[in-house]
C-alpha cells in the first residue's frame, strides 16, 4: 500500500520507480510506458521473498502458484482484458468483490498504483503462492 499514487509521467517522461518495477521482469530497462500491472506484481513480491514469474505477461500469472476455488484477500487475482480467450490480461492483488465487481489493488489501474475494480466476469483465476517447504 505505501506504492499507492506511484504514476506515469506524460509522454517524453517516465517514472524511475516503475522501471524499477520492470526490473524484476523481462521489460528490464523499459519505460513507465509499457503495461507494468505484472512487473508492479512481481516487484511486490520480491519485495517480501516470493518468487514471482518474471514475466511482465498479465497471464503468466495463470501457471504461478497454487489455484484458489475462492478468493481470499492479498491472492493475485488475474483478469481477462478485451477477449477472455486473447492474451492480453490485467493482474492484481484481490481487496474484495460485490455482486458485479472484484476490487484489486495493483499497478497500472488508471496508470497509476491504487485501488480499482472491474467486472467479475473478466475474472481468470485466483492465485496463491505454494508453501515452503
Amino acid at each position: 500500500m505505501a506504492e499507492t499514487g506511484v504514476a506515469q509521467y506524460p509522454a517524453g517522461r517516465s517514472n524511475p520507480r516503475i522501471t524499477r518495477y520492470h526490473d524484476c521482469t523481462n521489460l528490464r530497462g523499459y519505460d513507465d510506458k509499457a503495461s507494468w500491472c505484472s512487473s508492479f506484481v512481481n516487484w511486490t513480491l520480491a519485495q517480501v521473498g516470493i518468487a514471482g514469474t518474471g514475466s511482465a505477461l498479465a497471464r503468466s500469472w495463470l501457471d504461478w502458484g497454487e489455484a484458489l476455488e475462492q478468493p481470499r484477500p492479498g491472492c493475485i487475482a488475474v483478469l481477462s482484458r478485451d477477449d477472455p480467450s486473447s492474451w492480453k490480461g490485467h493482474v492484481g492483488f484481490y481487496l474484495h468483490s460485490d455482486d458485479r465487481h472484484i476490487h484489486l489493488f495493483g499497478g497500472n489501474q488508471l496508470e497509476q498504483v491504487r485501488a480499482h475494480f472491474y467486472p467479475l466476469e473478466c475474472v481468470l483465476s485466483y492465485r496463491w503462492p505454494l508453501a515452503r517447504r
